[in-house]
């Protein structure tokens, strides 16, 4: 399959679908949907992890990667998903974990026992308890070391604590990984998004960070380049799809990243447009979103890959992410024409679109009121974080409202009935009030809905060469609400109008649509004007234009 003409749907297993009724959402959950699937148009189905785990991240404490947790199956499960998966024309893409495995591994287990050949595995540093080696943070709050009192070392996690990164320094372990992705790939999967990939190569030498977290000293570290170019080679996966997962990355290393000549990745996820709301850079702590530095960075990545050969993955939303409806659009009056508006401005751009289970139906935030409703690791910690920073309970609570990973991992909403057809039991987390019209049942029936937006903004890429191949350039770059582009190739020419606003924005300059024909209009015929002076609230209109 070709990936620039493809969409990817993300399932987070856990929040999919339960077929055994005890309230998790497991492997047979997915293959009882795989028609769903395909009736949405997509190529690629992206699982994140089900494998062995504790689970203290929700899999990505990885306790053994060639074994399925029993929550979610068992390994004869996973191989029927893949096969039919590819009996309907999908492939699957597994979620790999390789800059850290859960302390509970086999691999750290051997190394807390002194054994020197795992220990090697690992990052261990000398040191004294209460003094660690270096003043760099994780993610999750706190510091990045754990002291082993019997080892007299301490471990880095740039994650939970539990998470202990692995030395791709030492070439053992690097083929250790390579087994995995040999595994896998023999049991047919089509392509793999590696977790948090830019940060596998940590610096030769260790040193505190007197401007920040220690990030800048391990991102896109000294040999991150080298070992992508052999893990690829010799897995022999050069043409699959292979998407990584950066954090804190540039967009010059994207590029390198990405780029066909590199022979290292398909694509890139970066976060840089989901920080337009993050004051300061602080993800927790609230602010109106910056909407003209959102549209300076989709120009600027999406330029500068067409113009130096890199591919980006477009999104909006993950399990890690809030729901984009509730973060950039509006939940009440223009729910509906919101979320088609984001799904316009992103899934028309040159990349690979990224569709995240129950972002087709316009799912918003869940919207829970106290901290007993929240299981994410990271949720929990901040909380405790931001009432020792001084905020109080109803603050903390607003903040999570908006930022937590629980946003994303809600249930998947089926039906309005009991547990909105997600499991016939009390799920492992809250389902949202809005389920009762916000499913896929409704939605269904519903010829205006989200879900049928979605499906046929998957046909166009499809059906136009110029979304999969054309130039791009952007205009009313001076208008702040007003996200507008236009592709070209070959006699096609797409143009593409949002307003991001709750407001009618008037255009500094009229479009005549003159020998254009309205493809798309998230307010249904209305949107065919063929003069367009004005734009109504969270309006998107998509033209094309054939020679």
């Amino acid at each position: 399959m070709d990936f620039k003409s493809s969409t990817v749907y993300q399932i987070y297993p856990k929040s999919f679908c339960d077929s055994n009724g005890d309230g998790i959402g497991d492997i047979r959950g997915m293959i009882g949907k795989l028609d769903y699937m395909k009736s949405l148009g997509v190529d690629y189905i992206w699982s994140t992890p089900f494998f062995a785990s504790p689970l203290n991240d929700n899999g990505y404490d990885v306790e053994d990667y060639r074994s399925i947790h029993p929550l979610f199956g068992t390994m004869e499960d996973v191989e029927e998903l893949i096969q039919k998966a590819e009996e309907r024309g999908m492939g699957l893409m597994l979620d790999m974990v390789f800059n850290h495995t859960s302390t509970q591994h086999e691999w750290f287990q051997k190394a807390l026992a002194g054994d020197k050949k795992y220990m090697d595995y690992y990052i261990f540093k000398d040191g004294e308890p209460g003094t660690p080696p270096t003043n760099w943070q994780s993610k999750f709050g706190g510091s990045a070391w754990e002291y082993v009192p019997k080892l007299n070392k301490w471990y880095l996690h740039l994650f939970d604590v539990t998470q202990a990164d692995l030395n791709w320094n030492n070439p053992d372990v690097r083929e250790e990984l390579k087994n995995v992705i040999r595994f896998w790939k023999e049991k047919g999967v089509k392509g793999f998004r590696f977790d948090v990939v830019n940060l596998i190569s940590k610096p030769d030498v260790f040193e505190d960070d007197d401007e920040g977290d220690g990030r800048r000293f391990y991102s896109d570290g000294p040999y991150v380049h080298e070992f992508l170019k052999e893990l690829t080679a010799d897995t022999d996966i050069g043409d699959m799809i292979m998407v990584g997962e950066m954090s804190s990355t540039s967009l010059e290393h994207c590029i390198r990243y990405s780029d066909p000549r590199e022979k290292e990745l398909t694509m890139c996820f970066n976060f840089h447009h989901l920080k337009v709301d993050y004051p300061d850079g602080n993800k927790w702590a609230l602010a109106r979103p910056d909407y003209r530095r959102l549209k300076e960075l989709f120009e600027l990545w999406q330029t500068k890959t067409a113009q130096q050969g890199g591919w980006n993955a477009v999104f909006w939303c993950n399990h890690d992410q809030p729901r984009i409806v509730s973060r950039l659009g509006d939940e009440k009056a223009y729910w509906k024409e919101s979320a088609k508006m984001l799904a316009t401005c992103i899934y028309l751009l040159r990349g690979t679109p990224y569709i995240y289970q129950g972002e087709e139906l316009g799912m918003p935030n869940p919207g829970y009121r106290s901290i007993e409703e929240y299981r994410d690791v990271e949720s929990v910690n901040y909380y405790h974080i931001l009432l020792q920073e001084g905020k109080t309970q109803e603050e903390a609570l607003r903040i999570l409202g908006q930022r937590s990973r629980d946003n994303g991992r809600s249930p998947m909403q089926w039906h309005g009935g009991e547990y909105a057809g997600f499991s016939t039991s009390q799920p492992w987390i809250g389902i949202p009030e809005h389920y009762q019209y916000i499913n896929v049942q409704e939605e269904e029936k519903d010829a205006d809905s989200v879900l049928h937006y979605y499906r046929r903004l998957v046909a166009l890429r499809k059906q136009y060469p110029v979304i999969q191949d054309g130039t791009i350039a952007f205009l009313y770059q001076e208008q702040e609400t007003v996200f507008a582009y236009q592709r070209e190739w070959e006699g096609q020419k797409l143009l593409v109008l949002n307003n991001l606003s709750d407001r009618e924005v008037v255009l500094q300059e009229a479009v005549s649509c003159g020998g254009y024909e309205c493809l798309l209009s998230n307010y249904g015929q209305d949107g065919a004007r063929s003069r367009l002076e004005t734009l109504r609230a969270y309006e998107s209109i998509v033209w094309l234009k054939e020679d």
